[in-house]
């Protein structure tokens, strides 16, 4: 009796508190902006990148700091060599010395400021490892767009063709249609459905691409607020042949480097000037308590670093070379990422100007030809084949105009920045 009204009480309970029901949550919508910043935050190299300014800014509390004293600490009993008659009891005897290094002035301003140097130059990196990830994770989100895009353009041809073959089938059934036709069908249809399947899969592979760039920071069922579509928005030409070479991170950190190796150089020229050392050392024994200052002077006669300040001659010019032909070079890519911009912009002014209505009429002549028997099967799937082909060319230049654009951007460093905390 126990144990059923134990359970009659859980059942009263059930049924006064009703479990809730669990809604299933809608996939996370996302702009690009938004997964931009998501991936930023989320992937390794762009922590890493982070880890190594940090690393440099403790470099320069490093290289800031004061040499530390020296202190020497001795002590000992005193042996007697001669009777105690004449040396007295034995006794204890200690020193204490301390040794000062004074740097040299000069030496610690250039490392100081050659510290400072790294410091931008990591930055930089940091910049252009960000710059780097946000123009993949938008290209990647296009990328997305298009497959799905093409996905859903072999989805449509295929539930066409499907109604096409169905009415084929209905026609041999009445004998009005040769079998052979039906077979065509079948083959066209099976044809398009592993084309289906194949753009339905490369999606899916781009959203996986997507997934890893963010490091699984964003749900599996994710959406884009996005289109292929959206407008271009850069400034005219000459501003962008100003602005690159003098943002872009790459070329700003071979300018940090390239201070840095200038500031080595008159480090080690430094270096060569004496050193100096303040001595002071305290003296006790049984008798006598001595206090004694002195200077220690290391004259740099043998060996003036000769092989140092000519290796750091030598990687100055190293760097500066580098930094002329990246200069040249940046410049090169923008000027190719513009033409590739006009270029996609023009074919897909082309496409839109009238060349897709025209494909698209012809299909529907061609089908409504075919289905008054005027037309054979052959001739519907050819036209039906030509606008596919001219829908996925529009697809593939409206992507193209979107990672020209998103090029630009990369070179000049051009992300939502203040979206992503330092």
């Amino acid at each position: 009796m126990q144990i059923f009204s134990f359970w009659y009480f859980l059942l009263g309970i059930f049924l006064i508190f009703p479990a809730p029901f669990v809604y299933a949550q809608p996939p996370a919508s996302l702009t690009i902006e938004e997964l931009q910043r998501v991936g930023l935050q989320a992937n390794g190299l762009v922590q890493a990148a982070r880890s190594q300014v940090n690393m440099a800014k403790a470099g320069v509390i490093a290289a800031s700091a004061f040499l530390n004293p020296e202190i020497t600490v001795s002590a000992g009993p005193d042996d007697k060599r001669l009777p105690e008659i004449l040396t007295g009891p034995a006794t204890m005897q200690r020193a204490v010395t301390v040794n000062q290094g004074i740097e040299n002035p000069f030496m610690r301003s250039a490392r100081i400021g050659a510290s400072e140097a790294v410091v931008d130059a990591s930055r930089a990196s940091f910049d252009q490892i960000r710059a780097d990830l946000a123009a993949q994770l938008r290209v990647r989100a296009y990328e997305l767009l298009l497959r799905i895009e093409q996905a859903a353009l072999e989805q449509n041809i295929y539930d066409l063709l499907k109604e096409v073959r169905r009415r084929i089938a209905a026609n041999v059934e009445r004998g009005e249609v040769a079998r052979f036709e039906l077979i065509r069908a079948d083959t066209e249809l099976q044809s398009t459905a592993n084309r289906m399947e194949a753009a339905q899969l490369t999606a899916q592979r781009a959203r996986v691409a997507l997934l890893q760039l963010t490091a699984g920071a964003i749900p599996i069922d994710f959406e884009i607020q996005a289109s292929l579509k959206d407008p271009i928005n850069l400034p005219p030409l000459d501003t962008l042949r100003q602005e690159v070479p003098s943002v872009n991170p790459d070329v700003i950190r071979l300018q940090a480097e390239q201070e840095r190796a200038k500031l080595r150089i008159s480090q080690e020229k430094a270096s060569v000037l004496p050193q100096i050392n303040f001595l002071y050392t305290n003296y006790q024994d049984a008798q006598f308590t001595s206090n004694i200052a002195g200077v220690s002077v290391r004259i740099p006669l043998l060996y003036q670093r000769r092989g140092e300040i000519d290796t750091a001659i030598y990687d100055s010019a190293r760097i500066r070379e580098t930094l002329e032909y990246r200069r040249y070079e940046i410049s090169q890519l923008f000027e190719a990422a513009w033409q590739s911009l006009q270029i996609a912009r023009r074919r897909v002014d082309m496409f839109e100007g009238g060349l897709i209505k025209e494909a698209e009429n012809a299909v529907e002549v061609a089908e409504a030809a075919y289905r008054f028997g005027e037309r054979g099967l052959i001739e519907f799937l050819d036209s039906q084949r030509i606008l596919r082909g001219i829908l996925g060319d529009a697809l593939l230049a409206r992507f193209d105009l979107q990672s020209s654009a998103v090029e630009i951007d990369r070179l000049r460093a051009h992300y939502p920045k203040e979206l992503i905390p330092e």
